[in-house]
């Protein structure tokens, strides 16, 4: 389970975060793309944008739930 006292600072504000277990697979990614991206220099995920709609709220709970590390938390 991601901890909140764990995330990275560049996510941005809101309930969805990736925390320091990322292991930059991707999944995120591809599970909700506008939502998730890499920070420079593809050293992790982060959250990007946070869900806007019905439909990228469903992605971000899909890669919350496919993450094989739980490193993506909802508060």
């Amino acid at each position: 389970m991601a901890n909140p006292e764990d995330k990275f600072p560049e996510n941005v504000r809101g309930p969805f975060f990736v925390d320091e277990g990322c292991i930059s697979c991707g999944l995120c990614m591809e599970k909700a793309p506008y939502n998730f991206t890499f920070t420079v220099g593809d050293k992790h995920a982060i959250v990007n944008k946070q869900p806007e709609t019905e439909e990228e709220q469903e992605q971000c709970m899909e890669a919350l739930k496919s993450c094989p590390v739980d490193a993506i938390g909802f508060q």
